[in-house]
């Protein structure tokens, strides 16, 4: 299929069977080929000024027109060509300074060089690309913070993770990719079914798969009540509905033929009918009875593609819960549109102790609120409410600076760990723990002091 990417489009077929970080060059057509290494041309020319102060951009500087330069394109010069093409007849080129040269030269190459370099996917590459271009669909979860949120839940190989994230599945292939297909992930998921549109472009392996499990946010209260059952899944009223309808309508279908039949009344006097007319009509109902034959084969075998899809569903979901009644997860990672309070406090459940938790949110007031909610639920420890501060900065030869423009803010993020919480014993114990006098090693005397 013809890919669109940055005013440019192209086929993808050439490279296939290329290693990640081949660079290719878009022929006529949109085909890729190799990029051969050729020794360039230095475009650079040896004079330049002393500063820009003077050069005023009137439009008038570049003597090619836009149409000079669709000519030259038509002809198929090469981008290079263009490019110096585009310097030599430049009057003010020659009095940029010779950084203004370089800059001015890179910028006419990314836009008449047509060179695709294809790269491995990462987190860090997807992170990147999603937040410049789509950060609404990942929360406006910025690339420094997942990182943060990676460090701070301690993910890495053999780990039982419990992943909940309305983040198009970039925080849970970042997980992923983390683990390496070592150990288990069991995803959270609102609604229907799970969103890994992210997680798909990481390009995993299917093993990695085989130890990723998913399992409804709707069943966790009945979870933990002990009342959770396969037999009524968000999806299988719609499912037997649509069943029953078809049914329904087959025999409504059937019954309306009948109808009609005995409806029809008989014929008072017998006709005459042609042996030709006799031959169509039979024909006709043949062709209906097999019409007929061939639609009940197509409903009973969409019927059982359904039910199997239905048993394997549930057998997915009876092994998450099993693991998730284990209650002994390594980890928690939240990064969800919804208020973190209520699920991190029904999630926590799941996660052994001395295990760290993150829970991420665009906005401060949720993730305070979750704060207090915890302090005063006791079972965790060393909590921390923190921002990222993130700055670019541009680092060339005699002119590395900050970037002008930069991120107002990347999201705030909770952590803490997971300790034993002790239900049973009431709060008095903690206020009596307070009131007892300091042991005696700690203990000072006046008297015992030097003067």
């Amino acid at each position: 299929r013809k890919i669109i990417f940055e005013k440019q489009w192209f086929y993808l077929d050439n490279a296939i069977g290329h290693i990640y970080g081949t660079t290719f060059e878009v022929t006529s057509g949109g085909n890729l080929q190799p990029k051969q290494e050729v020794e360039e041309t230095t475009t650079e020319t040896k004079e330049a000024g002393t500063d820009n102060r003077n050069i005023v951009d009137d439009g008038k500087s570049q003597k090619l027109t836009h149409d000079d330069i669709k000519a030259l394109k038509d002809k198929g010069i090469k981008g290079q060509e263009i490019v110096q093409q585009l310097i030599e007849n430049s009057t003010t080129f020659r009095d940029k300074t010779e950084f203004a040269q370089d800059k001015y030269i890179k910028k006419k190459k990314k836009k008449y060089e047509a060179l695709i370099t294809i790269v491995k996917p990462s987190t860090r590459i997807l992170s990147t690309m999603y937040y410049a271009r789509e950060p609404g669909k990942i929360n406006h979860l910025r690339y420094d913070t997942l990182a943060q949120m990676l460090t701070l839940g301690n993910i890495h190989a053999g780990n039982k993770m419990i992943v909940l994230e309305t983040c198009a599945g970039l925080v849970l292939g970042a997980v992923m990719e983390r683990m390496g297909g070592y150990g288990s992930i069991i995803q959270m998921y609102p609604g229907g079914g799970p969103v890994r549109a992210a997680t798909s472009c990481f390009g995993f392996p299917k093993s990695f798969f085989d130890n990723l499990h998913e399992f409804p946010l709707s069943k966790v209260q009945s979870l933990l009540s002990g009342t959770f059952t396969t037999e009524t899944l968000p999806s299988d009223p719609e499912e037997n509905a649509l069943v029953e309808e078809e049914s329904n309508g087959l025999s409504e279908e059937k019954q309306a033929s009948l109808q009609e039949t005995e409806e029809e009344p008989a014929p008072e006097a017998p006709m005459e009918i042609s042996p030709t007319e006799e031959q169509d009509t039979m024909d006709i109902n043949a062709e209906d009875v097999e019409f007929k034959e061939n639609k009940e084969k197509e409903n009973k075998e969409n019927v059982r593609e359904k039910q199997i899809k239905q048993w394997e569903r549930r057998k997915k979901l009876k092994e998450a819960a099993a693991l998730l009644r284990e209650k002994n997860a390594d980890g928690l990672i939240v990064a969800s549109k919804f208020h973190p309070t209520p699920l991190l406090l029904s999630l926590l459940e799941f996660v052994a102790p001395s295990r760290p938790f993150v829970v991420y949110c665009q906005y401060k007031e949720p993730l305070l609120e979750c704060y207090t909610k915890l302090r005063e639920r006791g079972g965790v420890i060393n909590l921390k409410l923190s921002e990222t501060w993130l700055r670019n900065y541009q680092v060339l030869p005699d002119r590395s600076h900050p970037k002008l423009t930069m991120s107002g803010g990347g999201g705030y993020l909770l952590s803490g760990i997971t300790v034993i919480l002790e239900r049973g014993k009431p709060d008095s114990s903690n206020s009596e723990a307070l009131k007892m006098e300091e042991p005696s090693s700690k203990r000072c005397k006046l008297q015992d002091l030097p003067c």
